[in-house]
């Protein structure tokens, strides 16, 4: 006698409610305006500071958006006290020869991670990777006795020459060599195409986003270096623009604050105009590269 086993009766799975979709929407939407607000704000501060009339108004607490007395004379005393336009000169030889050495070196040498076989790749690799976790506040002893040993302290080579290497643009790049189809290679290469021809007629076109993106994270990092030109260079004329901005406060940190703002105002203009009109590049790199942010 056999019996018969029936299985439980399953519930139908009930779609989530259009309620819960519009609730999650708002959620989200709250939250992206707080963080929005949150990260502008301090921008939104130190551009209405550097058209305030007075520093009282910059005082106030809780702080406020709105200028009482607007005027461009902070902008005018920015150019007083420091020669800002030699700092931003310095700062232009500086972040623009780095990004287009990173953008040489990095480029070939993730080419030559990502496609060639050679005898300790692997270790090489592993070692460029294991740089990251180097701060540079490591080695800036070292490195400081390196320039002063070739006689570069005090000059812009001693800026320049320090970031002509990037670890990070190395993996970024390869990441993204390595998504790009090997048929594409194996194609030029039946048309007489070699390595080096590949690579620039091939490889390089088809990788502008990932490209764009390294030369923009490198330009806005060297942008705003402080460090290194506060070590390497004793010269005033020879600063880059963030330690012009630190001379802005004055040695006891007495200076005005809409000349302060002012001078940030102008420092952050040129990174801000490359961020919003670049943006999409960084957006399509990080797809591509499988990184997380």
């Amino acid at each position: 006698m056999s019996t018969l086993t029936t299985s439980p009766a399953t519930s139908p799975v009930t779609p989530p409610s259009r309620a819960g979709h519009l609730a999650a929407r708002v959620l989200t939407f709250l939250v992206l305006a707080v963080a929005a607000v949150a990260i502008t704000a301090p921008f939104l501060w130190i551009f209405r500071g550097a058209f305030s009339g007075s520093d009282a108004e910059l005082y106030r607490l809780p702080p406020t958006f709105h200028a009482e007395n607007l005027t461009l004379r902070n902008f005018g005393q920015v150019t007083e006290q420091v020669p800002y336009f030699r700092f931003f000169l310095n700062s232009i030889i500086v972040s623009g020869t780095v990004t287009l050495a990173q953008l040489v070196t990095c480029s070939t040498a993730a080419y030559a991670f990502a496609r060639l076989r050679f005898r300790g790749k692997g270790l090489l690799f592993a070692i460029v990777i294991g740089s990251l976790m180097i701060p540079i506040q490591v080695t800036i002893v070292p490195l400081f006795l390196v320039m002063s040993k070739l006689g570069m302290t005090n000059t812009l080579w001693a800026l320049i020459l320090p970031g002509i290497f990037s670890a990070f643009g190395i993996f970024l790049l390869r990441q993204h060599f390595m998504a790009l189809p090997y048929e594409l290679e194996e194609a030029a290469k039946i048309d007489g195409a070699g390595r080096f021809r590949t690579f620039a007629r091939v490889i390089l076109p088809l990788s502008g986003p990932s490209i764009a993106t390294l030369g923009i994270l490198c330009f806005t990092y060297w942008w705003n270096d402080l460090l290194l030109p506060l070590v390497m260079i004793s010269d005033t004329e020879r600063q880059t623009l963030p330690v012009g901005l630190v001379l802005l406060a004055g040695r006891f940190s007495t200076g005005s604050l809409g000349t302060i703002a002012a001078g940030i105002a102008m420092a952050i203009v040129p990174v801000l105009i490359v961020f919003i009109v670049a943006q999409r590049y960084i957006v399509q790199s990080i797809a591509s590269s499988g990184l997380k942010l």
